[in-house]
């Protein structure tokens, strides 16, 4: 048997991390060797294992010089970046691909090793390197590419692959505070907890932890780039803004002001924005809501832009005349502030909810308690699905115990357990623990206030959807609602009549105060126009119908006209339409009209025509065309927006009717049987910390709202 004597250089060469292959080694003796492997192994015998390790012991001398001189290849991945020079006998340098700087790597028998070569790549010594990272910031939720041009990954490496790392930028790391802290809602305290210093240390020991005032001060610089890009979009806005005002309770007795605009900008897509959080120290006086109002107009530089108003809560007639002079000073000519929505729809409809589930609470109780016992044991809900079973009873429905503090979840309980009463009923013959099951005569009444419940959680469930609906939806459903509701507490029976009297005259209010806002808003979709309110009101109010149609074709009609008086907003989009209908006006078909007459043969019909059409205005023009075919998913605004040009006045009018808000709380409070509050933390916090916070996050999360998503669909009403 034969082995390989290596020079010592060669040998320390092979032992260091980066082995080179054996054909490298040159100078080789061949000596025979017994091995003795039951000796204890010293130096001499380690070497000689790894020498086995390294050629193939079983070769004869004379075939050494046969074997391929190949060069096996590295497996760090710094080799990706770096390439071996030698610079002198004996010595070699590791040089950088990127920026050509080298480094030592061997000198002798001593090699340098790869840690500082991966410390240049990794932790953006690199100068070029460098740079490329600090491209890749603007985009720093994109997933960060492979560091190196080698698209192939090795298939072994003797260590595992570093993932890539972004240069260290402290004020980068600053601002995602500030905005997580914005997002989700954190104290701003948090940035001061041990817990949380402690896992950012851990993350990247070289970053500071900032202080609560820097934090803060971040989260209001936030708020403020934010805020300079809401502004943009009113800058190009060319209608008016409608606003609703949403007034939060506090443990300190003060009150704190949401304010929303909701507003459709120049490419005709409907915005809900929240504007303002304005602390009111004194929530319950008359002056409350003007003065929010009023702070926000001059916040935002809107005087003159206001249309209309909707507020949450009924108030005394001192602060509801203080709002119309409010809107007759800010808009004097929009119907004398007449726009006022007294009452905010969501609110309303759980209010009449609550003031329904409390007519009949004993009952409510009965059904819930029945909820708890099946879905509190597991036991008790296989019996109970059991004997549904036996019984064949094909609801497909499924119990759950109600969250009292949303509406919603209360009707829906009780809906499913009405149409498992008969389980119900016999659940007390297989569980004798069960007791005190509703009799028939509750589950009448519950099936009965299930029954006129419906509408209002179909009406509260559009005010939750993605796409914010426009204003004339809801008066299909406030109509229907107020029609089934009088309908009812007129009935002979006395369950429906005793139960549905206290909710119709508790909408009713909600009607009285919004129905012209809400017929304003109907006449402006081509579908319906003045016929539905005809008919509607023809429902309601029977022979007394024919005065309020006249209340709303007058209204409608003095509105236009204060549109006429008004300039043309001078904004680049009308600008441009402007001077291209100027521009066709003046030679539509490029002839060039001649002063000898040629080209007018028509020209006394043109002018019968046209001053026929002149003598009416776009309004009446509008009216008196026929309406379009009935489809569900017709895009009002979109409508608008192709007619602009046949109705300029009217169609800027349209822009603003169809965006009054009929809600002054988000999607997520639609169906909250209690007033917000806001928390303890927040009300320590300066009111302009609370307005940055909650205002920041609002437009962090939001996105512009697309009230056309599909083209208009031509279909005949069935």
């Amino acid at each position: 048997m034969y082995v390989t004597i290596v020079e010592p250089e060669k040998l320390s060469h092979h032992m260091s991390l980066e082995m080179e292959s054996p054909a490298e080694v040159m100078n080789n003796e061949l000596v025979p060797v017994d091995p003795q492997p039951d000796e204890p192994m010293n130096s001499e015998m380690q070497i000689d294992n790894l020498e086995r390790q390294i050629i193939n012991t079983e070769t004869p001398a004379n075939n050494i010089e046969a074997q391929p001189t190949r060069r096996r290849k590295k497996k760090s991945i710094v080799w990706e970046h770096f390439t071996i020079e030698t610079v002198g006998p004996g010595t070699r340098r590791a040089c950088c691909k990127q920026c050509k700087q080298s480094f030592a790597y061997s000198t002798g028998s001593k090699v340098a090793g790869t840690s500082h070569l991966k410390r240049h790549i990794a932790k953006g010594t690199c100068p070029v390197v460098l740079r490329n990272q600090e491209k890749n910031l603007s985009t720093p939720f994109s997933a960060p590419s492979k560091m190196g041009t080698y698209s192939d990954t090795p298939k072994r490496r003797y260590r595992t692959a570093s993932v890539p790392y972004f240069a260290f930028d402290p004020d980068r790391c600053r601002h995602e505070i500030a905005r997580m802290i914005i997002m989700h809602d954190y104290p701003l305290h948090i940035v001061e907890h041990p817990g949380f210093v402690a896992f950012v240390h851990n993350l990247q020991p070289r970053f500071d932890m900032v202080s609560f005032n820097t934090v803060q001060g971040d989260c209001v610089a936030t708020y403020l780039r934010e805020k300079q890009n809401i502004q943009k979009v009113f800058e190009g806005m060319a209608g008016r803004i409608c606003l609703s005002l949403d007034l939060w309770s506090s443990c300190q007795t003060m009150g704190y002001m949401f304010i929303t605009g909701q507003f459709i900008d120049s490419d005709w897509k409907m915005h809900r924005k929240l504007l303002n959080v304005i602390m009111e120290p004194y929530p319950d006086s008359d002056a409350a809501f003007s003065h929010s109002i009023a702070a926000c107009l001059s916040d935002w530089s809107m005087d003159g832009k206001l249309f209309s108003v909707a507020i949450n809560q009924s108030l005394t007639d001192a602060a509801i005349d203080n709002l119309r002079a409010l809107l007759s000073v800010k808009n004097p000519l929009i119907l004398n502030g007449q726009l006022l929505v007294e009452n905010c729809l969501a609110r309303s409809l759980s209010s009449i909810v609550q003031d329904a589930l409390t007519s009949v609470q004993g009952i409510v109780n009965k059904v819930r308690d029945s909820v708890k016992y099946v879905k509190t044991s597991d036991s008790h809900e296989e019996k109970f699905l059991e004997l549904k079973q036996q019984l064949q009873v094909p609801s497909a429905k499924s119990l759950a115990i109600d969250d009292q503090t949303q509406w919603n979840t209360t009707y829906e309980m009780l809906l499913a357990a009405s149409e498992l009463k008969e389980v119900f009923s016999c659940l007390d013959t297989s569980d004798p623990d069960y007791k005190d099951a509703p009799s028939m005569e509750d589950w009448k009444q519950i099936e009965t206030l299930c029954t006129y419940l419906k509408p209002l959680f179909d009406t509260a469930n559009l005010l939750t959807t993605p796409t914010m609906p426009t204003t004339n939806t809801f008066f299909h459903e406030a109509w229907k609602i107020q029609l089934e509701l009088a309908r009812a507490g007129a009935s002979e029976d006395p369950v429906i009549s005793s139960l549905t009297k206290l909710m119709q005259e508790n909408f009713d209010k909600y009607w009285r105060s919004c129905c012209f806002v809400l017929a304003v808003a109907v006449v402006m979709d081509p579908r319906f126009k003045m016929k539905l309110v005809e008919f509607s009101f023809s429902k309601i109010y029977g022979e007394e119908s024919a005065s309020y149609v006249k209340i709303v074709d007058e209204g409608i009609h003095e509105l236009f006209l204060e549109y006429v008086a008004l300039p043309l907003p001078l904004t680049p989009t009308y600008a441009e339409e402007a001077n291209g209908m100027t521009m066709k006006s003046e030679d539509p078909q490029g002839i060039g009209l001649s002063s000898n007459g040629l080209g007018l043969a028509d020209f006394d019909v043109f002018i019968m025509e046209s001053t026929s059409q002149q003598s009416r205005s776009e309004l009446d023009q509008y009216l008196e065309e026929s309406l379009l075919p009935r489809v569900h998913e017709f895009d009002v605004v979109g409508w608008w927006k192709l007619n602009k040009v046949k109705y300029p006045t009217l169609s800027r009018m349209a822009c603003d009717v169809l965006s009054v808000p009929v809600c002054t709380v988000p999607s997520v409070s639609v169906f909250d049987t209690k007033r917000k509050e806001m928390d303890s933390y927040r009300c320590s916090l300066r009111p302009e910390t609370v307005e940055a916070l909650v205002c920041a996050k609002d437009w962090l999360h939001s996105a512009t709202v697309d009230t056309a998503p599909s083209p208009v669909k031509m279909e005949v009403p069935i």
